[in-house]
């Protein structure tokens, strides 16, 4: 049973008196690519908190980030038109029947936006006065100072309190400390939304869940996954590994070298061996796929391959799904099947071209009615959907399936021991309060 109490020390929207304020909201509406929407999963899990602001006599103002506008290394940013929020827009608009009014601010071609200039007072008048529907602002990450430090944070930050009389974050996805998710609390009485709300409560399932716990990670670089990998092990009974960090974890326990495995994430895996021979709760994949060419399925360049035939010294080419026979094999359905709890942040096939080891695994998940299945993250959910989309919308509203907005979110909060660990979420906690 997940426990939804909250902690106290969160302020939550439900008790805010939202009659003729403005309201503020972060939202996690990062489901842009190349100017379309992909998937709208995360603007629908957030429309409860929308509709409760206007229901409440709210006034909202939107914002979310969009892609990675900013160069890291130059600091430049770029405002391309296919990272802007006009489509996440255009389908608020068609969803809710209302006007969503997005100010068009000047834009240095290396600076981004620098600042909120008064044009927008109108639009905020307009809003109060109930003229139109909400405003949308730019992209976030386009704002100059969204992700720096400084006085340039200081002063966005005192721009957007400057707009609204109340914060709420709703943005789960968004756990990076910006301006607009950690400084803003310090200006305005700030509360969390409901899909907040939600994502910590469930994710206080996967820090004390009903046992046994397997989780399922996979990911396309080992040293990246390191501190969540070792945090995840340490809570559950059984451990299932996908993708690179499987490849890598055969690389360092059989002695064998598998292509695109390095030799630097081959030995840091040594540690995950040595840790796994004291407590056996690594449920090998027996069958993968192995394949003479990284980025394409081609007839006879691909084969099944077993891990009982590997020797120390092997050397094999690129590994890029599971076969499906390896759920077959009874230990690995015994542990799937008689968990009581399964997270799942994985994709276990080198997309789009092998795929079945994801779909295997997914259809080996559902056959565990006991169990309460939480996916988390973008990839993941968007492969489920794809490759078994009857299932998908079979379990929307499903109580034992749980979809996370944010996989990167779940697994910093797993690393750090604690959904209120999140520095937006403690920004919260410490806000400033009416």
């Amino acid at each position: 049973m997940l426990n939804n109490s909250m902690d106290p020390d969160l302020p939550l929207i439900q008790d805010a008196d939202l009659a003729g304020k403005v309201v503020l909201v972060r939202f996690d509406h990062n489901v842009v690519k190349g100017g379309a929407i992909k998937d709208p999963f995360r603007i629908d899990r957030t429309i409860g908190t929308l509709f409760h602001i206007v229901e409440r006599g709210g006034r909202p103002i939107l914002m979310t980030h969009v892609g990675r506008p900013r160069d890291k290394k130059t600091g430049d940013i770029t405002c391309r038109p296919d990272e802007s929020v006009e489509p996440v827009v255009r389908y608020l608009e068609q969803k809710l029947h209302t006007k969503l009014y997005v100010p068009k601010l000047p834009i240095d071609p290396k600076q981004g936006i620098t600042g909120i200039d008064t044009s927008i007072n109108l639009a905020v008048r307009d809003l109060r006065e109930r003229k139109i529907g909400g405003i949308y602002l730019p992209n976030t990450r386009w704002f100059q100072g969204e992700e720096t430090r400084g006085e340039l944070r200081d002063r966005f930050a005192l721009q957007l309190a400057g707009l609204a009389d109340i914060y709420v974050n709703d943005a789960f996805g968004s756990w990076q400390p910006h301006a607009s998710t950690v400084n803003i609390t310090g200006l305005l009485p700030s509360y969390a939304g409901f899909l907040l709300q939600q994502e910590i409560a469930h994710l206080d399932g996967v820090m004390s869940p009903e046992r046994p716990f397997l989780a399922v990670v996979a990911g396309s670089k080992y040293d990246t996954k390191i501190k969540p990998l070792n945090a995840i092990y340490d809570k559950v009974d059984r451990l299932v590994l996908g993708g690179v960090i499987y490849n890598t974890y055969l690389c360092a326990k059989y002695g064998i070298r598998i292509k695109g495995v390095t030799d630097e994430d081959r030995e840091l895996a040594r540690a995950l061996v040595e840790k796994d021979r004291a407590n056996s709760k690594i449920v090998e994949l027996p069958f993968i796929v192995e394949s003479d060419i990284p980025d394409d399925r081609i007839a006879g360049r691909y084969r099944t391959i077993s891990i009982k035939d590997f020797k120390p010294g092997n050397s094999y080419g690129y590994v890029l799904d599971i076969d499906p026979r390896s759920f077959e094999e009874r230990e690995v359905a015994g542990a799937i099947g008689t968990a009581k709890t399964i997270f799942v942040n994985a994709v276990m096939g080198f997309t789009p071209h092998f795929s079945a080891g994801s779909q295997a695994l997914d259809n080996t998940i559902d056959l565990n009615r006991n169990a309460m299945k939480m996916y988390g993250g973008g990839d993941t959910l968007q492969e489920f959907k794809n490759l078994l989309p009857g299932l998908y919308l079979s379990v929307m509203d499903d109580a034992s399936y749980y979809f996370f907005t944010g996989g990167g979110t779940v697994l910093t909060a797993i690393e750090h021991g604690s959904p209120y660990s999140l520095e937006p979420v403690q920004a919260l906690m410490r806000s400033k309060r009416p």
